[in-house]
């Protein structure tokens, strides 16, 4: 959900190593009513590499109730669905790198500009003053 609703996170980028090794990443996925539908944080996976557990580090019990689906218009990332009577779900897969795209650019643009909206509504209705924001009564 969005900023105002939350704060907005974005996941750190993966450069392409030089020697071409992949990277191994792991994911905490968080379960809501024995599920997890959502895109992965990172590009370009090998759908065989993917692995989910039940504990970070490949611990706990294997889920293999899970799916990986690659979306038509952007074949680079991947869709995952776990299902699990777990609080989490820790996946673990191999990826050589991310690629940017226009929906990466696009949600930071969203997030400055929402900021932005912010701070000129501060500005409107209250002072700003030394890098706090006083509200005028």
């Amino acid at each position: 959900m969005p900023y105002p609703d939350a704060i907005e996170v974005f996941p750190e980028k993966l450069n392409k190593r030089a020697d071409g090794t992949d990277y191994t990443v792991q994911e905490e996925l968080r379960m809501t009513d024995g599920k997890f539908e959502g895109l992965l944080a990172h590009d370009n996976i090998a759908n065989s590499t993917v692995r989910v557990y039940t504990g970070p580090n490949m611990s706990g019990t294997e889920i293999t109730a899970f799916t990986v689906s690659i979306p038509a218009d952007a074949p680079w990332r991947r869709y995952i669905r776990v299902f699990a009577s777990a609080e989490a779900a820790y996946v673990t897969y191999q990826t050589p790198g991310d690629q940017v795209d226009a929906d990466d650019i696009n949600r930071l643009q969203t997030a400055v500009s929402a900021v932005q909206t912010e701070v000129v509504q501060y500005k409107g209705n209250g002072i700003i003053d030394g890098g706090y924001f006083d509200e005028e009564m």
